[in-house]
């Protein structure tokens, strides 16, 4: 909604009122989904999982695991590093749903743009590869955020406050990750568009 804000108005002024809705889709979808909900999953669940891990590998619970035979990577970090590439995902398409929906009521409440008309723009300018590529980031995202976040975990030393240390380097590392990984994939996936805009001008 703060974003539709920002442009809305001068999408206005311009008479692009049709090119509202397929700016919007093409945002979220490419940009801001995969990003805004793998910070957040950064911040809830990185921290979870680097917290955790720490307090069992400060603990000693790690090397209990190793005593009875059973690899702590295999039983603690690979199933975190499936969970969240998996989950991460649908996350992605329900921060996309509501971040139109609620974009759409913004845009019919407040500037008096139909939302029949934004949705048709984002129908016609949305491409089935612009949703397949903001699911690909969010696996690649949550699998950045569930292996940094692990590792630090299983890295820790120091007792609680190493723990501590380890929480919110596992969080800072995530989001660098994202972001460096994000710059990487837009590049690779979006080099050659540019055309999207012209079904909806």
């Amino acid at each position: 909604m703060a974003f539709t804000i920002q442009f809305i108005r001068e999408f206005t002024r311009l008479g692009l009122n049709r090119s509202i809705g397929g700016v919007l889709a093409l945002a979220f979808s490419r940009e801001l989904s995969p990003v805004v909900t793998s910070i957040v999953i950064a911040g809830r669940i990185g921290s979870a999982f680097a917290a955790e891990l720490g307090t069992m590998q400060v603990s000693e619970q790690t090397d209990t695991l190793r005593v009875l035979g059973s690899n702590p990577i295999d039983y603690l970090v690979t199933p975190r590093v499936i969970a969240s590439s998996l989950a991460l995902p649908f996350l992605t398409l329900m921060c996309f749903t509501i971040g139109m929906a609620s974009s759409a009521l913004l845009a019919d409440s407040v500037y008096g743009i139909s939302i029949n008309i934004i949705l048709d723009s984002a129908q016609r300018v949305l491409q089935s590869w612009d949703i397949i590529s903001a699911m690909i980031k969010s696996q690649v995202f949550g699998m950045i955020i569930s292996i940094v976040s692990c590792a630090w975990g299983a890295t820790t030393i120091g007792g609680a406050k190493g723990v501590g240390e380890s929480t919110t380097s596992a969080v800072v590392i995530s989001l660098v990750g994202i972001f460096m990984a994000d710059f990487a994939l837009s590049y690779c996936f979006f080099q050659g568009a540019g055309d999207s805009l012209k079904n909806c001008v």
